[in-house]
């Protein structure tokens, strides 16, 4: 039976490592606090320069974030994207600006609000690209809005010579699709980012495509060297991200969701996402049969483990940030009520069933 004295011992060694875990959590949370508030001040308070700077058509506020820090107007493109996001602050105009790295945020956003010099050229039109369109609903959405065709953008799209100087242009991104370009249906599924994309008198077909595959690029920027570094690649990430799409909803939810695939992975087991079944299939529709789930193709992940050949679909930033930042959790199911669109994960396969006979039936 432990005496007095060691008794006491042990409890002070439980106090003094629960004080340091406190002491710790304190330090975290107000180093990140200055941190945040600190990448907010004025870049250069004393800055007597104007810097012009011109927010293109349809830029989001992760766009105008990266612009504003491309300029060294702001100290982080992160922290000053995330406030936005945080504060609710929208309703940002496209145009050309005089900036200064000695403006705080508030008189940022409050001129980014106000608006610039307009810019001059009016489009002629603009198409809509959906988040998780796949390549041929984009081919179907530029052949009904602009004067080219469906058929004259597969053309494009499936030629050698545009895929090569692409993947030249725009090495970081395409590498690994090309790597992998004879097992995928389409080289550049996934790649497309889904966005609104003016375009003009002269704007070729190619230069449309082109646009797409820089947003894409400039979405995937801030995390190609992350990818390195986990000896992962781009054609994964965007692989992943493209069944999250089409799965989740809510960012939450496609943080669970991407856990979800990452522990099927971790032990080797089939995917199961209904998302490869209608790729595999060529169609796209909510649910699926059990005859469908037969259907022979590696894109058919019930049928096939892994991730397949590639994405399935054109996924838009939420999706990818999960793809690269999944939950870290126990869960290796999920199904979702198509009717309340309410997502319920479980650990095990039988309370997978209790939730299909609570849910679905």
């Amino acid at each position: 039976m432990p005496n007095k004295q060691s008794t006491h011992t042990v409890r002070k060694i439980v106090l003094s490592i629960v004080s340091i875990l406190i002491i710790l959590i304190v330090v975290l949370v107000v180093s990140g606090y200055q941190y945040y508030t600190s990448s907010l001040e004025p870049l250069d308070p004393e800055s007597n320069v104007d810097v012009p700077v011109e927010i293109p058509i349809g830029s989001s506020r992760t766009d105008i974030a990266r612009i504003l820090e491309e300029n060294n107007i702001i100290r982080s493109a992160f922290v000053f994207n995330y406030h936005l996001r945080f504060t609710g602050e929208e309703g940002f105009q496209a145009g050309y600006y005089m900036f200064s790295p000695s403006m705080s945020t508030e008189t940022i956003v409050s001129q980014l609000q106000e608006g610039g010099t307009p810019i001059v050229e009016e489009s002629t039109g603009r198409l809509t690209i959906p988040e998780g369109y796949t390549i041929e609903q984009v081919g179907v959405v530029i052949g009904n809005q602009t004067d080219y065709s469906v058929e004259e953008f597969f053309e494009l799209v499936e030629s050698d010579e545009f895929l090569e100087e692409k993947a030249a242009e725009f090495p970081e991104l395409l590498s690994s699709a090309m790597a992998v370009k004879e097992d995928t249906l389409y080289s550049l599924e996934g790649y497309l980012y889904p966005a609104t994309y003016e375009f003009f008198d002269d704007t070729s077909l190619e230069s449309l495509v082109t646009q797409m595959i820089a947003r894409m690029d400039q979405v995937m920027q801030q995390y190609y060297q992350e990818i390195a570094d986990n000896e992962t690649t781009v054609h994964r990430i965007l692989t992943m991200a493209s069944f999250i799409e089409r799965e989740g909803i809510t960012y939450e939810d496609r943080e669970l969701i991407s856990g979800v695939f990452y522990n099927r992975l971790a032990i080797d087991m089939p995917l199961q996402t209904d998302v490869s079944v209608t790729y595999a299939l060529g169609a796209h529709q909510e649910r699926i049969t059990y005859d469908d789930l037969e259907v022979d193709s590696p894109y058919n992940l019930y049928q096939y483990r892994g991730l397949g050949p590639g994405p399935v679909n054109n996924p838009a930033e939420d999706s990818i940030r999960a793809s690269m930042y999944p939950a870290e959790t126990d869960y290796m199911y999920f199904l979702a009520d198509l009717n309340t669109r309410e997502i319920y994960f479980s650990e095990t396969y039988d309370q997978h069933l209790e939730y299909q006979n609570e849910y679905l039936r």
